[in-house]
């Protein structure tokens, strides 16, 4: 099996076909991260931090190779792409700040105390430390940030732990691209070899995940596929996290107060289709109050809205059977575009919007499990405050939720409490698109937006995806890791 690029605007192949990493090729790439493990992972924080910025410099400074290419197998544009490298080379400095401030390592110090117990203890001291060779899972949507040196790359090499990325098939020449300009700028500035490796195909990624030298695995993607990995992670002799981004309808309330505001409609197509509707934070579901005449009103400005390029031939054959499959749901109205495949060229995709109730949905939910991963959108309208927080209830986990209301208003404040027991990130008078880079950041939720809701991949606490806790009891001091001896 092999990959090759693919133009989404025209749906052609160009470039060089690249072969899929062979059984013997993925042990030997797991085996020298293995090797690389020691190295690394013993390194200052210093040096661990100086080595990450000059990795982030060496993809700033082939920013006029990387972008034209990214655009060419992606069809998303320069300018998008543009500060899409510049979001993925702040976010290494970030996690590069972080270890050299060294409170990831969550150092806890109890020293002995001789009182009788259960007052008293013998020395103990704990730290975090690296799990080891991490399986890092290339995205389509975000060929910079969460592909090959994205967030899941930089937070496990900052955590100490070697990567081996599964390179993303629709974006293969960038893959191999950044793969090399980072690996080369890591050894340049005293890396282990084998610190940063890369391979291609889906058997390979199969491998990958089951590998005895791998102790962890990331990954941003579908629903089956992540599920698939996960199942085979966690069947190994030796389980090992698996830590899934599987999607996410990120449902979206509004008020009746809220309802009347004059730039709703326009900032939600605006977040609905920001990248085609190929963000995993697009807000896919709208509740709105019946007879507000909201709908109404997002149907006008839909109309001049262009069609989308879509990323590769999966998703365009995803959306138009997911497409159809919404339109096909009992009480279901299509009230703009067409599902299905149409004649736009290449991948590109025209927005679609769904109208149903309230009542349809509570009686059958399928419309909240359906994302089409597009420029789809589903608009239910309720009847009442009642209702409102009945379809609350019903959302599964997701990465966010978000609220339009106005403070006072006691309907904006129930579902402001409900909407946080089933989302990572809730929203307030804004919208889940843009994801900010920042310590405090939660992207991830409950299942089955992520495998693992206990942690994010965005933000400095992505970290710990790649850390266990280790208690040193009564230890010498010059047998203690440095961070311990205080």
């Amino acid at each position: 099996m092999s990959s090759q690029s693919v133009d989404p605007r025209t749906g052609l192949a160009f470039g060089p076909v690249i072969p899929d990493s062979t059984p013997e090729e993925v042990r030997d790439v797991c085996a020298r991260a293995k090797a690389a493990n020691s190295a690394w992972s013993s390194l200052s924080k210093p040096d661990r931090a100086r080595m990450l910025r000059a990795a982030a410099d060496a993809l700033d400074a082939a920013g006029e190779q990387l972008i034209p290419l990214a655009d060419s197998e992606s069809g998303l544009g320069i300018p998008r792409l543009t500060g899409e490298l510049a979001r993925t080379t702040f976010q290494i400095r970030m996690f590069a700040d972080a270890v050299e401030e060294g409170s990831f390592q969550g150092v806890i110090i109890d020293p002995f105390d001789d009182r009788p117990v259960p007052a008293g203890h013998p020395d103990l001291r704990r730290m975090l430390v690296p799990l080891g060779p991490v399986a890092v899972f290339g995205a389509s949507n975000f060929p910079f940030a969460f592909s090959v040196a994205g967030g899941d790359t930089a937070s496990a090499l900052a955590a100490g732990c070697p990567v081996v990325v599964k390179a993303h098939p629709a974006h293969p020449q960038l893959s191999i691209a950044v793969h090399e300009i980072v690996a080369t700028a890591l050894v340049a500035a005293g890396a282990p070899d084998g610190v940063f490796g890369i391979v291609h195909g889906f058997q390979a990624g199969q491998l990958l995940v089951t590998d005895p030298n791998i102790k962890a695995a990331a990954f941003t993607g579908s629903g089956p596929g992540g599920r698939a990995l996960f199942d085979l992670a966690v069947s190994r002799p030796d389980p090992i996290p698996f830590y899934g981004e599987l999607g996410s309808v990120n449902p979206v309330f509004v008020t009746p107060e809220a309802a009347t505001r004059e730039n709703l409609p326009g900032d939600y197509l605006d977040s609905l289709l920001l990248g085609g509707g190929q963000f995993c934070t697009n807000p896919s579901v709208l509740f709105v109050p019946a007879g507000s005449g909201l709908v109404e009103r997002i149907v006008e400005q839909v109309s001049g809205r262009p069609a989308a390029v879509l990323l590769h031939a999966g998703v365009k054959d995803l959306f138009a059977r997911r497409s159809v499959q919404l339109a096909g749901l009992t009480d279901v109205e299509v009230i703009a575009g067409q599902p299905g495949v149409g004649d736009e060229p290449g991948f590109a995709q025209s927005p679609v919007l769904f109208r149903t109730t309230g009542e349809a949905v509570l009686g059958d939910r399928a419309v909240l499990e359906i994302e089409c991963f597009g420029p789809a959108g589903v608009i239910v309208e309720y009847t009442s405050p009642e209702q409102a927080m009945a379809l609350a209830e019903v959302i599964d986990g997701c990465l966010a939720a978000t609220v339009h209301g106005a403070e006072g208003e006691s309907l904006a404040a129930e579902l402001v409490c409900r909407v946080a027991a089933s989302a990572g990130r809730v929203i307030w008078n804004g919208w889940p698109t843009g994801v900010a880079v920042t310590a405090a950041q939660q992207h991830g939720g409950p299942h089955p937006s992520t495998t693992n809701a206990l942690h994010t991949s965005v933000g400095t606490t992505a970290m710990r995806r790649f850390l266990r806790p280790v208690a040193y009891q009564s230890m010498p001091a010059a047998l203690l890791p440095a961070d311990l001896r205080g």
